[in-house]
Protein backbone atom coordinates (compact mmCIF):
# COMPACT_ATOMS: atom_id res chain seq x y z
CA UNK A 1 0.00 0.00 0.00
CA UNK A 2 1.31 3.42 -0.85
CA UNK A 3 1.51 6.23 1.66
CA UNK A 4 -1.25 8.78 1.56
CA UNK A 5 -0.24 12.39 1.39
CA UNK A 6 -1.86 15.03 3.61
CA UNK A 7 -4.16 16.25 0.83
CA UNK A 8 -5.41 12.71 0.13
CA UNK A 9 -6.00 12.08 3.84
CA UNK A 10 -7.97 15.32 4.14
CA UNK A 11 -10.05 14.50 1.05
CA UNK A 12 -10.80 10.97 2.27
CA UNK A 13 -11.65 12.20 5.77
CA UNK A 14 -14.02 14.77 4.27
CA UNK A 15 -15.67 12.08 2.15
CA UNK A 16 -16.10 9.86 5.20
CA UNK A 17 -17.61 12.74 7.18
CA UNK A 18 -20.08 13.49 4.37
CA UNK A 19 -21.04 9.81 4.23
CA UNK A 20 -21.54 9.66 8.01
CA UNK A 21 -23.72 12.78 7.97
CA UNK A 22 -25.77 11.41 5.04
CA UNK A 23 -26.20 8.11 6.88
CA UNK A 24 -27.38 9.87 10.04
CA UNK A 25 -29.83 11.96 8.01
CA UNK A 26 -31.23 8.78 6.45
CA UNK A 27 -31.49 7.09 9.86
CA UNK A 28 -33.69 9.69 11.50
CA UNK A 29 -35.30 6.80 13.38
CA UNK A 30 -32.15 6.56 15.50
CA UNK A 31 -32.50 9.07 18.29
CA UNK A 32 -29.58 11.13 19.57
CA UNK A 33 -29.96 9.64 23.04
CA UNK A 34 -29.52 6.17 21.53
CA UNK A 35 -26.33 7.30 19.79
CA UNK A 36 -25.04 8.87 23.00
CA UNK A 37 -25.81 5.79 25.08
CA UNK A 38 -24.20 3.42 22.59
CA UNK A 39 -21.34 5.43 21.11
CA UNK A 40 -20.79 8.44 23.35
CA UNK A 41 -21.55 10.98 20.60
CA UNK A 42 -24.53 12.14 18.59
CA UNK A 43 -25.52 14.51 15.82
CA UNK A 44 -25.22 17.46 18.19
CA UNK A 45 -21.66 16.41 19.05
CA UNK A 46 -20.79 16.33 15.34
CA UNK A 47 -22.24 19.79 14.87
CA UNK A 48 -20.31 21.08 17.89
CA UNK A 49 -17.06 19.60 16.55
CA UNK A 50 -17.76 21.15 13.16
CA UNK A 51 -18.37 24.57 14.73
CA UNK A 52 -15.24 24.26 16.91
CA UNK A 53 -13.13 23.44 13.83
CA UNK A 54 -14.57 26.38 11.93
CA UNK A 55 -14.07 28.75 14.86
CA UNK A 56 -10.49 27.51 15.34
CA UNK A 57 -9.83 28.44 11.73
CA UNK A 58 -11.28 31.91 12.24
CA UNK A 59 -14.70 31.21 10.73
CA UNK A 60 -17.57 32.46 12.89
CA UNK A 61 -20.12 29.65 12.71
CA UNK A 62 -23.06 29.62 15.10
CA UNK A 63 -24.51 26.62 16.89
CA UNK A 64 -27.65 26.87 14.74
CA UNK A 65 -25.60 27.04 11.53
CA UNK A 66 -23.49 24.01 12.42
CA UNK A 67 -26.54 22.01 13.44
CA UNK A 68 -28.22 22.81 10.13
CA UNK A 69 -25.12 21.50 8.33
CA UNK A 70 -25.33 18.18 10.17
CA UNK A 71 -29.13 17.80 10.29
CA UNK A 72 -29.75 19.09 6.78
CA UNK A 73 -32.44 21.41 8.11
CA UNK A 74 -32.96 23.73 11.06
CA UNK A 75 -32.65 21.78 14.31
CA UNK A 76 -36.16 22.75 15.47
CA UNK A 77 -37.59 21.31 12.24
CA UNK A 78 -35.68 18.04 12.73
CA UNK A 79 -36.90 17.80 16.32
CA UNK A 80 -40.51 18.36 15.27
CA UNK A 81 -40.27 15.75 12.50
CA UNK A 82 -38.15 13.05 14.14
CA UNK A 83 -37.48 13.43 17.85
CA UNK A 84 -39.48 11.31 20.25
CA UNK A 85 -39.63 11.37 24.04
CA UNK A 86 -36.94 9.16 25.53
CA UNK A 87 -37.92 6.50 28.02
CA UNK A 88 -36.97 6.92 31.66
CA UNK A 89 -34.52 4.02 31.27
CA UNK A 90 -32.75 5.74 28.35
CA UNK A 91 -32.61 9.02 30.27
CA UNK A 92 -31.14 7.25 33.31
CA UNK A 93 -28.54 5.50 31.15
CA UNK A 94 -27.61 8.83 29.57
CA UNK A 95 -27.20 10.47 32.97
CA UNK A 96 -24.97 7.62 34.14
CA UNK A 97 -22.76 7.86 31.04
CA UNK A 98 -23.13 11.58 30.34
CA UNK A 99 -19.94 13.19 29.01
CA UNK A 100 -18.68 16.09 31.07
CA UNK A 101 -19.38 18.57 28.26
CA UNK A 102 -23.09 17.71 27.84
Amino acid sequence: MSELNDEQKRDFEAAVFRRLVAHLRERSDVQNIDLMNLAGFCRNCLSNWYREAANADGVDLSKDQSREIVYGMPYADWQALHQTEASEAKKAEFEARRPKDH
